[in-house]
């Protein structure tokens, strides 16, 4: 008894640290990636490309001490999934970098109904109604922030809207290959990371500087460059810890965490960068978060009712 339950408390030790680490790393990875932008002007597509080599080499370094295994895969497999992981994460932060934090937040949740889009029209997926009302709030939300957002910008919203669109098809490429290859998030993720960081080493001379004034090797503080390193490895503590969560949570557990981040971050952003609020902008918020818990609720309903047809079945 008394083996089994110091097994226990070992095991939600593990948990609450896995659940803190995450908390922290993906509030830190949108502060901090604004902060660079805001105070040094960091360019965007170089501190992407620092986050894919350190991911990369983390997970090196996660193989190697045996926390996974490796699975062989055909690298032109995995190309097209690295080119919209590339454009994904650039695009975000793109969209990071010209929004106010509570756009960019609200942005991200439009994954959902783009998401649902895609797999509606495409893979020919069914939604239920109560999952497809739940759009409405999602969307409303999103219109009203950024349309009374005092920072609106056009090329700030291209960018968000560019980045759905890249973040909705990766999300949905990712299950497919997940499915298709037989691998975990971590096994792809040992082959993207290092494909990306080769992708992004070639594009990015086209369109920033790599060396002087601006450049990714330019004369940058001592403070730019720890703040550009601490960066890369909150982005893959970030990527560790939702594989650690997903592994070992239940999907409500997972959700809810992700409501309460989005809240915390959002408040971070207006108290960290003053970023101004208006009472039509705090309604979107709180449709968008209403829209957002009841699409998990139906959503995490559903998978329970599928659960227990497949136990009863004889």
């Amino acid at each position: 008894m008394a083996v089994s339950e110091a097994l226990k408390l070992r095991g939600s030790g593990r948990l609450v640290l896995g659940l803190l680490v995450n908390l922290a790393s993906s509030i830190c990875i949108v502060l901090v990636n604004k902060w660079i932008y805001v105070q040094y002007g960091f360019p965007n597509m170089s501190l992407t490309l620092v986050h894919f080599v350190m991911t990369a080499l983390g997970l090196w370094l996660c193989q190697a001490l045996g926390l996974f295994c490796p699975k062989s895969l055909r690298p032109s497999r995995v190309l097209l999934l690295a080119l919209s992981f590339c454009g994904f994460v650039v695009f975000t932060n793109l969209s990071l970098q010209n929004n106010t934090i509570g756009t960019y937040q609200l942005a991200k949740a439009m994954t959902t109904p783009v998401i649902i889009g895609i797999q509606t029209f495409y893979y020919k997926k069914t939604f239920s109604t109560k999952i497809k009302l739940t759009l409405i709030p999602i969307t409303l939300g999103v219109v009203l922030n950024s349309y009374f957002d005092v920072q609106f910008n056009f090329l700030g919203i291209l960018f968000a809207t560019l980045g759905i669109l890249v973040t909705s098809l990766y999300q949905v490429w990712v299950g497919a290959k997940q499915h298709e290859l037989q691998v975990n998030s971590m096994q792809l993720l040992y082959y993207q990371a290092p494909m990306s960081s080769a992708i992004l080493m070639f594009v990015v001379p086209f369109f920033e500087p790599v060396i002087g004034d601006g450049g990714i090797f330019g004369n940058w503080s001592t403070t730019a460059l720890v703040m550009v390193v601490f960066s890369g490895i909150i982005a893959f503590l970030v990527n560790l810890s939702i594989y650690w969560i997903i592994g070992n949570t239940s999907p409500v557990t997972y959700n809810m965490f992700g409501h309460f981040k989005f809240c915390i971050t959002l408040l971070g952003g207006y108290i960290l960068f003053k970023d101004p609020l208006s009472i039509n902008q705090g309604l979107g918020i709180l449709c968008t978060l209403f829209g957002i818990l009841f699409y998990t609720h139906f959503k995490l309903g559903e998978q329970e009712e599928e659960k227990s047809k497949l136990t009863q079945r004889p």
